[in-house]
């Protein structure tokens, strides 16, 4: 299978999840294999939606929607245009996922096999029904990715490399178990926002989309927010508020209802909403419904603080502030390129031997 078959192979799962948007899910005529996956789609997305009450079918299209945006051939072919692919080595690489968003493992899936690599999947219990259907599309499509995607539930065996996302506790284990493999090991990441009291509502309406979208549950969420010395939070509430129906979500009703008592009890200051609270603290990961904060005093102090914490910041979000930074609203719409850790894993599937 030469590479250009495995563009074509993507970018028609591209077009079968353009089916599943925000606007709405609606089976089109001119998909391959519609009729065969179409509906069985639409069953996994309610049985993801009944195992874990933080998969919305509101967050599950989005994320459907971000990877139909970003896997056509152009941009699959733009992606790819500075590496250089050789002969197919079949090696096989494990990838054990997180599951704390939808297909949060989809871009590790797609760099192992777009490589020309066997790929050997260990999802979490929390999401389990999305991507093994997927694979079953990819296989009809093109045929001769039979029998190089493989997903286990046990012991993870016969495989030459491993890419591993977890807690700081789990990766600690995973560079033990994998000490003699070529690995690719992930901790806690979270993303920050750099604010100056002059953005505009806009600004801050699209940050709201950074903070609550998942919940807050992904690695490129903001978790944090560095803000100058006497910074004034009205405007922030303001931007945040129509956001507000997420209190209506149980989980997150309770987790906000906990976290509130706990920091009451606590006597720790907060400032809250109704919906969210923010609260300062030195942390990068901050409970649900809760932004911790922190102040800078200087740009300069500000980008050493950022530098020295560098290994537990994903993204960081502002506007004309940094040089590396991402715009307000979007850190849950990234690019192909966009590599979590910042780790190319298409140049590590390419090196295994």
């Amino acid at each position: 299978m030469d590479l250009q078959q495995r563009i074509n192979a993507f970018s028609k799962l591209g077009e079968f999840l353009s089916q599943f948007s925000s606007e709405g899910i609606e089976k089109k005529d001119d998909i391959i294999h519609n009729d065969l996956f179409f509906d069985g789609f639409k069953h996994q997305i309610k049985l993801a939606q009944e195992h874990n009450g933080w998969f919305t079918k509101e967050n599950i299209v989005f994320a459907l929607d971000g990877w139909s945006n970003q896997l056509t051939n152009n941009n699959i072919k733009q992606w790819l245009s500075k590496y250089k692919f050789t002969t197919e080595n079949l090696k096989t690489i494990a990838i054990i996922m997180a599951g704390n968003i939808p297909l949060v493992g989809f871009h590790d899936f797609l760099s192992v096999l777009i490589s020309g690599q066997n790929v050997l999947v260990k999802q979490s219990s929390n999401d389990k029904h999305l991507l093994p259907y997927l694979a079953k599309y990819l296989e009809h499509v093109e045929p001769e990715f039979k029998g190089r995607i493989s997903f286990t539930e046990g012991k993870l065996d016969n495989f030459d490399a491993v890419i591993a996302t977890g807690s700081d506790n789990t990766a600690r284990y995973f560079e033990y178990y994998f000490k003699n493999k070529p690995s690719i090991i992930r901790k806690n990441r979270n993303s920050v926002a750099v604010l100056t009291g002059n953005e505009t509502e806009n600004d801050l309406k699209a940050l709201s989309e950074d903070i609550f979208r998942y919940y807050g549950l992904g690695c490129r969420n903001v978790s944090k927010l560095f803000v100058p010395e006497g910074y004034d939070f009205d405007n922030f509430f303001k931007g945040m508020y129509d956001w507000n129906p997420i209190i209506n979500q149980a989980k997150y009703a309770n987790n906000y209802d906990y976290n509130k008592a706990v920091y009451l009890m606590s006597e720790f200051e907060m400032l809250e909403n109704g919906f969210l609270m923010v609260k300062e603290d030195d942390n990068f990961s901050s409970p649900i419904a809760t932004v911790f904060y922190e102040h800078y005093t200087s740009k300069e102090q500000l980008t050493n603080t950022l530098k020295d914490k560098a290994e537990r910041i994903q993204c960081v979000v502002g506007n004309g502030i940094l040089d590396n930074e991402i715009k307000f609203g979007q850190t849950q719409l990234p690019n192909l390129w966009d590599y979590a850790d910042a780790i190319d894993t298409i140049t590590f599937s390419l090196t295994i031997c």
